[in-house]
């Protein structure tokens, strides 16, 4: 899919000025040189050097993006050292989304290898709210103006875990409760049976927005926008399409790698994402929508957000 860099900027340009922020999960793909990047910023000596071009290429990522999703602080905290150097190649106005790192949000570790020793045993830190404060939030502040959501994004809990999703639903509560308010925080999960009145009640309460999520094992975002009460924060929306429903992680990632192209439309999740972004632009309570769309979804980020930026614009009255 050819896309024309400035016109499709200055699009996006536009929305977020209206409070509608669409950004991609993570920046760094080398398949996008053509369309959104160009390989000659990165030669080095005659030579392409990826090492510049994975430290120097949000700045030119942000010439079109006002937004992106950090998947890296899922990883580890971030320090305020990292997110100065983050902050320091976006411009004013940008917004990050900053996913909360495991270490809050698993309640056991998982079978792999960077889990090691603590490989199936439960989480001590899990929805630590002491820690979340201070070694999450803490290091955000430094650029806060930037932070645009704070994700806490939970994997699949078992029978062993919760035995229901009202006890996880309480267990958020408390969280919250201790948690400091001002800061834009969603929640995102991926039990789908736990799409209940409870659940968002509780995010309601504390002023949380859900975020509507289209994953393996979730009811496509369209299904989860419909839920009664699931509109949790009507001053923020947020939704990341990441894999349609149905797909594996790691099936996506060989269909679609390297990422240079659309592959497979999803008439269903550009119909929501629409929506979300009408909802917002018609609203006159100045909502706010912040969008992330991954690569493993249909195959390109960018291109799927500009059909989705197409549709918007044909809706326009």
């Amino acid at each position: 899919m050819l896309l024309l860099r400035e016109p499709f900027a200055a699009r996006l340009r536009h929305l977020a000025a209206q409070g509608v922020f669409l950004g991609t999960s993570s920046w760094k793909y080398p398949g996008w040189f053509g369309t959104i990047y160009d390989r000659d910023r990165y030669v080095w000596r005659g030579r392409f050097s990826e090492a510049r071009f994975e430290r120097n290429c949000l700045a030119e990522y942000a010439e079109v993006f006002p937004a992106v999703s950090v998947d890296a602080t899922f990883y580890r905290f971030p320090t305020e050292t990292m997110l100065r150097e983050l902050a320091a190649q976006v411009p004013d106005g940008f917004r990050f989304g900053f996913k909360v790192t495991d270490e809050i949000t698993l309640k056991r570790w998982p079978h792999v290898p960077r889990s090691g020793a603590r490989a199936g045993l439960v989480n001590p830190r899990f929805l630590d709210a002491a820690l979340f404060t201070d070694a999450f939030l803490g290091p955000l502040d430094a650029i806060r103006a930037k932070v645009g959501l704070v994700m806490l994004e939970f994997t699949r809990f078992g029978l062993e875990d919760f035995a229901r999703g009202g006890d996880f639903a309480m267990a958020l509560d408390a969280f919250f409760s201790r948690v400091p308010s001002g800061w834009p925080l969603g929640v995102e999960l991926r039990n789908r049976q736990w799409l209940q009145p409870d659940y968002f009640a509780v995010l309601a309460r504390h002023g949380v927005t859900h975020i509507f999520n289209a994953w393996a094992d979730m009811p496509p975002v369209g299904e989860q926008m419909a839920l009664p009460g699931s509109e949790t924060n009507p001053s923020l929306l947020a939704a990341r399409f990441l894999l349609r429903e149905g797909r594996r992680y790691e099936e996506a990632v060989k269909q679609f790698s390297p990422y240079r192209e659309l592959q497979e439309a999803d008439a269903e999740g550009r119909v929501s994402a629409t929506k979300l972004i009408r909802r917002a632009l018609n609203s006159r309570d100045r909502t706010k929508v912040t969008l992330f769309v991954n690569n493993r979804y249909e195959g390109h980020a960018p291109g799927t957000i500009a059909a989705v930026l197409d549709a918007v614009e044909a809706d326009e009255p």
